[in-house]
């Protein structure tokens, strides 16, 4: 029997400029949907586990067609509650070479960031379930969402759930002082925490030594020290750490570290030409879980999740829409990208 994983978050309406078109140049936008605890389901209900999203969702068509798009994905919608104003909204402009993408956010008043506690039955939400999956960007959309998050955590504690958390600082929601404050408040409830080369500086003034991010010099005896900061301060089981090395907005060099508080593991680097970068960190979670919960040795989780997020930049859209054939052929080596016969 598949593994369950619940996660919460926003989900929201995902407008994008066609090709590269600026948002001055586009006469049109294409819509899809995406958010980061929904990108996580998708990616684990692609790979044939048992992947529930929470969230609220308004209860008008935009909202139903929604709903109907983590259907499409087999993502169990069970406990989504109904009603709110809007589903947010967010603009994708992509970037190409030395100009970087530009993300425009519409989301004030959504459906989840208005939501009531009540609206939510946690302890039948947990029924059944092995993981829990929660981002930083959850709490900071109000705070009714991070009294419901703390709660979901308390839950699902309750119930020896498994829990992961991706920090996903985002300033355009909160402040690093808001951030700390909150974050480290749920920070007893978690077990694996994943992070990118920003997260943990920005959120609990963590940094890493010798690391540019602007200039794309990653350090990783830097990062080791970040993790072990991590760990030694809130007690986490594993810490993952994502190393970006942003050469270009097309061209980027790919790997990560885990940390179990007493040995490091570090994948293997890809020089990726990117596609699509927008879920990137969402891919390297759902891949991370898979692993995880598979009983993959550590070295093959943070290889697994790696190379799944490394074929997450070459999709369009939000969700990883790969299988676990691929992600193992590239796990393995096979990256030479050559026609399938």
């Amino acid at each position: 029997m598949a593994k369950k994983i619940v996660t919460f978050g926003e989900i929201m309406l995902r407008l994008q400029t066609p090709g590269h078109q600026r948002f001055i140049q586009a006469q049109s936008l294409e819509a899809t949907y995406g958010g980061g605890e929904a990108n996580v389901a998708v990616s684990l209900a692609n790979y044939g586990m048992d992947a529930e999203f929470v969230t609220k969702l308004p209860d008008n068509p935009i909202g139903a067609a929604c709903l109907a798009s983590l259907r499409q994905h087999n993502v169990g919608t069970a406990h989504i509650a109904r009603g709110g104003e809007r589903l947010g909204i967010y603009y994708v402009e992509k970037g190409a070479s030395q100009r970087a993408s530009n993300v425009v956010y519409d989301r004030a008043n959504s459906s989840i960031a208005t939501a009531d506690p009540a609206d939510f039955d946690w302890d039948a939400v947990f029924d059944g379930a092995d993981w829990f999956h929660f981002t930083g960007i959850t709490p900071a959309l109000s705070p009714a969402t991070a009294e419901i998050t703390l709660a979901a955590l308390k839950a699902a504690k309750a119930k020896g759930v498994e829990v992961s958390c991706d920090l996903n600082f985002r300033k355009k929601l909160w402040t690093s002082e808001e951030a700390g404050k909150t974050m480290g408040s749920l920070m007893q409830y978690v077990d694996v925490c994943i992070a990118n080369e920003e997260d943990a500086e920005k959120v609990f003034g963590i940094s890493a030594s010798g690391t540019n991010i602007t200039d794309g010099q990653l350090s990783d005896e830097g990062y080791k020290e970040v993790a072990k900061k991590l760990i030694d301060r809130f007690g986490f089981k594993k810490v993952a750490i994502t190393l970006r090395e942003s050469i270009s907005a097309s061209e980027n060099n790919w790997a990560a570290l885990l940390c179990d508080g007493e040995s490091f593991y570090k994948s293997k680097k890809y020089n990726m030409t990117i596609v699509d970068r927008v879920g990137g960190g969402d891919s390297f979670g759902g891949g991370l879980i898979y692993a995880l919960l598979n009983d993959y040795s550590m070295q093959d989780a943070i290889e697994f999740a790696v190379a799944a997020s490394c074929l997450k930049h070459t999709i369009e859209g939000d969700f990883n829409l790969v299988t676990l054939d691929e992600v193992k052929s590239l796990m393995k080596g096979d990256g030479s990208g050559r026609v399938q016969r």
